[in-house]
């Protein structure tokens, strides 16, 4: 019945080193539901932020308005709260803060039971070199499968 979502940040892994990832709900309205399972959603540019009360939101994640929603649809780039421990906030809060990590989404994806999750990363932003370093590595071995590829 249902078709399995799954949206992806693919430019994170190019720009962040991953340190440590993570699991999170969303707080979400129905017409945002509605459309991340239409896969009308983005969160190529966001990231996540923490308010002054120590809760975790994501910031700059787009989900296009549902198109059969009312004058009850939502805001495409509100701010979305995340769910997580209170351990796993304390502790995503306080590496954040001490060692200048960000907290950036991998994937957006709805679980068998039908929950709108998230996958998050404590990262890290790569350098100049290390994105250098980075698509050398995929060149070389792009080249490396098409060598194979001839001599099979």
């Amino acid at each position: 019945m249902q078709k399995n979502i799954n949206i992806q940040n693919k430019k994170a892994r190019f720009q962040y080193e991953i340190l440590d990832k993570y699991t999170a709900g969303i707080v979400l309205t129905g017409t945002e539901i509605k459309s991340i399972r239409d896969s009308k959603a983005s969160i190529a540019e966001s990231f996540c932020e923490f308010n002054e009360r120590g809760e975790l939101f994501v910031i700059n994640m787009t989900i296009e308005e549902y198109k059969y929603g009312t004058h009850y649809n939502h805001r495409p780039k509100a701010e979305r709260k995340l769910l997580l421990n209170k351990r796993e906030l304390n502790k995503l809060n306080k590496e954040v803060q001490n060692s200048g990590l960000t907290i950036v989404p991998l994937r957006l994806f709805i679980n068998e039971k039908g929950y709108a999750k998230m996958d998050l990363a404590l990262a890290r932003g790569k350098k100049l070199y290390d994105k250098r370093e980075t698509i050398k590595d995929r060149d070389n071995k792009r080249n490396l499968d098409r060598i194979k590829k001839i001599y099979k």
